[in-house]
């Protein structure tokens, strides 16, 4: 079976942790030890988040005196790709023997004229006591992704038995000439979730793993209402509405592969990554085959 995983940044990068390399590693440890299992039984392509080391970075860059301007977001998102990529590629390689692993910085198109572009709504950067005003938080657009530049690259690596990391962050937003197709990155950064939603749909993967740090869905999260959703189609999942923040673009991104492939999605805990694979964890999202 081939197995497209998303993994949540804060699955390398806990929240409130220090951002250190040390902690990272550690994190890159139980991240290998969660998917072995997966990877010695099926082909997996591996995606991940980059939040938090994207900020780190932006704020660095625009806090820097030695710089007349930050360094495009482009730029550091491929950096965190390489960054994070390589931990994951080293931990992997480790922990498979003989399985060949490769990290693939990759490029995600969006629309010029995507709406996104006119209401910046993802904060990017570093927030805390030791902000400065050079290093405040700044909100960039998140338009939708069109295609992930590098499928047929990760298609072939896959045909080999590698198992392919890539699509970190989303990929590196970028936008075509329309007539020279001559590339031109931009100021934004792309929902990963809905990236590996798209790159699933386009390496007909069979499906779609949203890992992250709940056991599985809840609807009304939080609160004394909060219930399990362990089944679910994708109008199902729509209708619980859940927050743009947190779990809505997951559950969209279960929901898309889904309708658009008459696959497989599900939504959990990494640690449960084999059970929710083998469904004894986690939410399910299937195809609605009523009326089939």
């Amino acid at each position: 079976m081939r197995i497209v995983v998303a993994l949540g940044g804060n699955a390398l990068l806990h929240r409130g942790e220090r951002p250190e390399a040390a902690v990272q590693q550690a994190n890159i440890d139980r991240v290998a030890t969660a998917l072995a299992a997966l990877a010695h039984e099926h082909e997996l392509v591996l995606t991940h988040g980059n939040g938090p080391q994207l900020g780190l970075l932006a704020g660095e860059s625009a806090a820097d005196p030695a710089l007349s301007a930050p360094y495009p977001l482009a730029l550091l998102g491929a950096q965190t790709q390489g960054m994070i990529g390589s931990l994951l590629a080293r931990t992997l390689h480790d922990a498979l023997p003989g399985r060949p692993v490769a990290t693939l910085i990759t490029h995600t198109l969006v629309r010029a004229d995507d709406p996104a572009f006119a209401r910046p709504t993802e904060p990017v950067g570093r927030t805390g006591p030791r902000e400065t005003a050079g290093a405040r938080r700044r909100m960039v657009p998140s338009p939708q992704p069109e295609r992930v530049l590098e499928t047929e690259t990760v298609h072939r690596l896959l045909d080999s038995g590698t198992l392919v990391i890539c699509a970190g962050g989303g990929g590196v937003p970028v936008t075509s000439d329309p007539h020279t197709g001559a590339l031109t990155a931009v100021e934004a950064v792309v929902d990963k979730d809905l990236t590996a939603a798209l790159l699933a749909e386009d390496l007909k993967a069979d499906f779609l793993l949203v890992l992250t740090d709940v056991p599985c869905v809840y609807e009304e999260y939080g609160t004394p209402e909060q219930r399990p959703i362990l089944d679910a189609t994708p109008a199902e999942l729509r209708r619980a509405e859940f927050p743009a923040e947190s779990m809505g673009p997951k559950a969209e991104a279960a929901a898309r592969f889904v309708e658009r492939t008459g696959g497989l999605a599900a939504i959990g805990a990494l640690d449960a990554a084999y059970e929710i694979v083998h469904g004894r964890s986690g939410t399910l999202v299937r195809p609605d085959l009523r009326g089939g």
